[in-house]
């Protein structure tokens, strides 16, 4: 016996940018609630690309700095679809450890892949 694969309709993932993705996440020990929305492509963050000529380490300082970026819109948008929620925001993210804005990332961007896609 096969189990029936859940597809998306094309109504429900049009409706993850306006969907606000909340989750908890655990760092030493203790607990935080984040979120975030889903992006369309005119909300990304707009960084010129490097030149293929640039040597690696500056291609992933560009490839982090996208991501972090990227990140930070997603927090942002889901904050002001949900201003009552919000922990994290771009005056206090620069603020918090580094591993716990790994973490947070790590989360959010994870989020975006296919097989994690969760409605709400």
């Amino acid at each position: 016996m096969t189990e029936e694969k859940e597809m998306w309709t094309i109504d429900e993932l049009v409706s993850m940018t306006d969907t606000v993705q909340q989750t908890e996440i655990e760092w030493q020990g203790k607990s935080l609630q984040i979120q975030w929305c889903e992006l369309v492509e005119s909300e990304e963050p707009k960084l010129e690309i490097p030149a293929d000529d640039v040597p690696e380490a500056e291609q992933t300082e560009y490839y982090k700095k996208v991501a972090g970026e990227r990140v930070m819109a997603m927090i942002k948008k889901g904050n002001e679809k949900s201003p009552d929620t919000a922990t994290i925001s771009k005056d206090n993210w620069g603020s918090l450890p580094t591993t716990l804005r790994w973490n947070i990332s790590s989360v959010i961007l994870g989020a975006a892949q296919p097989e994690n896609f969760t409605n709400g």
